[in-house]
């Protein structure tokens, strides 16, 4: 199984390049979503850490971006709580899907936390600042502070490109980000 890898800034469109392959996905947002929701577990240790701001379960976002709001350091609080039990689950879905030819890792602090090994191929998801501050606008639970505290704690976004193997440039236009993973695939089909 070969572990194909999307790296790029907040909003450059990794999620759907990632659906784009046509293989497995692991989605470390998705995780992050689900775990709030349903895991006991990580509600208890975020309660722990941060008494003042989650008041009941499921985890609320909006107290979670409350806390990181009024301190920053809650940020890599919620973190080193969240990222182990996101490994995990990365683990259990690349176990789960170990005959398969392809895995997609949709993972937005993969080699920041170093979760990359020696064979991962990683592809860079290459977007315009002007698109994608376009899209973050649009989202409506994006809070432009927020991201920028977000985006303190991922490697510099030149790094990541220069650490990837392939780069995609994303235009946000579907046939050519298609025609790109098409391209990429052919290569890896001939040698798996």
């Amino acid at each position: 199984m070969i572990r194909i890898a999307v790296l790029g800034d907040i909003g450059s469109g990794k999620s759907y390049v990632a659906k784009q392959f046509g293989y497995p996905v692991f989605s470390a947002d998705a995780e992050v979503t689900k775990l709030y929701r349903k895991s006991r577990k990580c509600y208890s240790k975020l309660k722990k850490t941060l008494p003042n701001y989650i008041t009941s379960f499921p985890v609320k976002k909006s107290e979670l971006l409350k806390a990181i709001m009024v301190n920053r350091y809650n940020l890599k609080k919620i973190v080193r709580i969240v990222h182990p039990e996101v490994r995990t689950s990365m683990n259990k879905f690349i176990k789960k899907n170990k005959n398969k030819k392809f895995v997609i890792l949709d993972i937005p602090l993969f080699l920041e936390n170093k979760m990359n090994k020696q064979n991962d191929i990683l592809i860079f998801i290459d977007a315009k600042k002007k698109e994608i501050n376009k899209r973050l606008k649009k989202r409506n639970n994006k809070n432009l502070k927020i991201i920028k505290k977000f985006k303190k704690l991922q490697l510099p976004v030149e790094f990541k490109k220069k650490q990837s193997d392939f780069s995609i440039k994303n235009n946000f236009k579907n046939n050519l980000t298609k025609k790109s993973v098409r391209k990429i695939l052919k290569k890896f089909l001939l040698y798996a």
